[in-house]
């Protein structure tokens, strides 16, 4: 069993929110969407949860990230026809099927004037009854959060984050350099490919998850990240703390975040 909460905040920069998010339950009749708070078994259906920031292209930053999560809600339930026909379905080969597909059909949105540019990040879980598929574009994050300990799932596509992880730079002075935030994978932007980061997760029982754009990051550390999954039991509550320290100590960026808990 699943227990889930999704908030979303739009930032001070400007008045639309580029950010996007999907909760839904992928079964044989398709995507069923579910509400921002509650919970699901995975006996009948598959749960996905994603985030995704949008950019460029003018004013289509938010039309790059809700036409990425509308697609991926229609291509991943297409696993249950297969093994309707009688073959087992590779997970991670249609998750990368799905996003070269995805990245395709922005492009080809972003072939006008309004639009042209425009591009999206991706963290996206996808709960199997057997175990937890990620994937990740750009700077959206996906953590995991057991027995008390943190692990950042995804890989921020950037090169100063991979500085920090290597130990070349502290957290303080990765989160003021100048390039943290210049991606060298997007989906769309006119990029000719995409090369997501995929990770497979074993869940267990008292497992916390957290997907988040990179506004929750301007605003928490990853100290706060850990204390919150690990202190708090309802992904609500968690959500509702993590996103109002974001705010209030920046709230300039959209800050979107999945709070996700296993029994």
């Amino acid at each position: 069993m699943l227990h889930w909460a999704a908030l979303t905040h739009s930032g001070s920069r400007k008045p639309r929110n580029d950010d996007s998010l999907i909760a839904f339950a992928s079964g044989p009749k398709g995507a069923q969407n579910l509400d921002l708070q509650g919970c699901h078994s995975l006996e009948k259906h598959d749960l996905v949860f994603a985030v995704s920031d949008g950019m460029g292209g003018g004013n289509a930053g938010d039309l790059a990230s809700s036409l990425l999560l509308k697609r991926m809600a229609e291509i991943i339930p297409e696993t249950f026809k297969i093994s309707a026909s009688g073959f087992f379905p590779d997970c991670l080969a249609h998750l990368t099927d799905a996003i070269r597909s995805v990245h395709e059909h922005i492009n080809e949105a972003a072939a006008c004037d309004q639009t042209r540019g425009m591009a999206a990040t991706l963290a996206l879980v996808w709960f199997t009854p057997e175990n937890l598929y990620c994937a990740n574009v750009g700077d959206s994050r996906i953590y995991l959060s057991r027995g008390g300990k943190l692990e950042q799932l995804s890989r921020d596509h950037t090169s100063a984050w991979g500085q920090w992880k290597r130990g070349e730079i502290p957290e303080i002075q990765y989160r003021s350099h100048p390039r943290r935030s210049a991606l060298y994978e997007v989906i769309g932007g006119g990029h000719q490919s995409v090369c997501p980061h995929f990770a497979v997760v074993p869940f267990l029982p008292g497992d916390r998850f957290l997907i988040c754009s990179d506004g929750l990051i301007d605003g928490v550390w990853e100290r706060h990240i850990s204390e919150a999954l690990a202190s708090l039991t309802h992904p609500q509550e968690t959500a509702e703390k993590l996103i109002k320290r974001a705010v209030d100590n920046s709230g300039i960026d959209d800050t979107t975040l999945i709070a996700i808990r296993v029994e």
